[in-house]
């Protein structure tokens, strides 16, 4: 397979890319499911991903447990709580996306801090994290002003940057940052942490277009979709939606019981069907 030019980002062909590449093909919009890595527990994690990939979540962002989770809101921080409790770490995260890929190709993102690279060894974690099967990183405290060669040492590994840019962000910055990032661009909506929200943004639509001004990268928004009506008219506005916290909390109710993987999954599903038949974004 040739290789993928974008900007600076020149690689074999990556599985975030390939799955937008043919969403857009089809006219479809994009499901990004967020959970916490090890909760309730590691093996319940790989059943999530694999029940997950089967309904047809595009991309799966595993959260890597931190003792000081400062982007998250209470559900989220919980879910890192529980996961270090069960005794989740970086090292055995990867190990599961290992297991996972033994039967999915559900391209995956650790969403992660990156005092956790920092410990593991920079370098040595990002090519541990290709070796195991992983897409992309999103490093919520590493901004592209700080990043030094972390770039080229991910485009090295194959793997996706993914950048957040915020409500907050002027257009200058914007300009900055998507030039840097590959893969898709996180839209947070709203200011603040993670978490569910009674309604979403209502300047959504704007700033999408006006992200969408600087770069062809797909824009995935998130922070605050709740439910399916939400799902739905938040994609409008964008090539992929969101959803963390509102699973997380499913998570953090059904944890113990039997059927856990399928309640999630069945309101996983709920998310994708609300948002397969939206009319995509202008281009």
């Amino acid at each position: 397979m040739p290789p993928v030019l974008l900007g600076h980002f020149s690689q074999l062909m990556n599985r975030i890319i390939e799955r937008f590449a043919r969403l857009k093909q089809r006219g479809e919009k994009g499901l990004v499911v967020y959970i916490g890595a090890g909760d309730p527990d590691l093996e319940a994690t790989r059943q999530l991903a694999l029940a997950f990939d089967e309904v047809g979540v595009d991309v799966l962002e595993l959260g890597v447990p931190f003792s000081d989770p400062l982007a998250d809101g209470l559900v989220n921080q919980l879910a890192a709580q529980r996961g270090l409790e069960s005794g989740t770490t970086p090292v055995k995260v990867l190990e599961t996306i290992t297991r996972i890929r033994a039967t999915s190709s559900v391209p995956i993102v650790l969403y992660i801090y990156f005092n956790l690279l920092h410990r593991h060894g920079f370098q040595k974690f990002i090519q541990d994290a290709a070796r195991a099967g992983v897409d992309g990183l999103l490093v919520l405290d590493l901004p592209p002003e700080e990043s030094e060669n972390y770039e080229t040492m991910m485009a090295d590994a194959g793997l996706c940057v993914i950048y957040l840019v915020a409500p907050t962000t002027p257009e200058d910055r914007i300009a900055l940052i998507v030039k840097r990032g590959t893969g898709f661009i996180y839209y947070v909506s709203r200011e603040g942490v993670t978490g569910m929200q009674a309604k979403v943004a209502d300047t959504i639509a704007a700033r999408t277009a006006q992200i969408r001004a600087h770069t062809d990268l797909p824009i995935a928004v998130g922070f605050g979709i709740s439910n399916p009506e939400q799902a739905r008219t938040v994609a409008a506005s964008a090539e992929a939606i969101v959803v963390g916290s509102a699973i997380v909390n499913q998570i953090a109710r059904h944890g113990r019981d039997a059927d856990l993987v399928p309640r999630v999954t069945a309101f996983v599903k709920s998310l994708g069907d609300a948002i397969k038949s939206t009319t995509p974004p202008p281009a």
